[in-house]
């Protein structure tokens, strides 16, 4: 059994995902690190030498190569993985996806110094949050096969929200 995390941005995947591991005694994966160590580079030095196309290149072929090779893991994937067409059905193919829904304000809060997001570089980082949302909240949810709320919650309460939808015994 896997259990994949989605979601934008600042949602609290990987602070969640690794927390989530370590309760079930899971091993925790990042997609994002896992590109940034087989490229010997970082996801901002990707989008800025190759491209977005090609760092998106990179995610399908990181996912598709963890069916059949992952085995009770937390993952936890980029933001944007999901918005590719077949993305979502590889990611249900390797395990129990859950979309960590978090509302705009909330990310806005937990992303307010952050510098590091390819996407939201630049000016205006409010109406780029919301704009992003409003184009990924609908894929999130179809990737899915299950919601957790983030805002105004505990990790203990979202890792206990997140292993009662996927039906693991605590």
């Amino acid at each position: 059994m896997n259990i994949i995390l989605i979601g934008f941005m600042g949602c609290g995947k990987s602070s969640l995902g690794i927390r989530l591991a370590k309760k079930l005694g899971y091993e925790f994966c990042d997609t994002d690190q896992m590109i940034e160590k087989e490229s010997e580079k970082t996801i901002r030095t990707i989008f800025e030498n190759e491209g977005e196309e090609y760092f998106r290149n990179l995610e399908t072929s990181t996912i598709s190569n963890l069916i059949g090779n992952m085995n009770n893991s937390v993952l936890s994937v980029g933001g944007g993985l999901p918005i590719r067409k077949g993305n979502g059905d590889l990611l249900k193919q390797l395990g129990h996806v859950i979309y960590l829904k978090t509302s705009k304000e909330t990310i806005l809060k937990r992303l307010s110094g952050d510098k590091t997001r390819p996407l939201l570089s630049g000016d205006n980082k409010e109406e780029k949050v919301e704009d992003l949302l409003n184009l990924r909240e609908p894929i999130y949810e179809m990737a899915a096969n299950d919601i957790v709320i983030t805002d105004n919650k505990s990790f203990d309460d979202m890792i206990s929200d997140i292993i009662k939808l996927v039906n693991i015994p605590e």
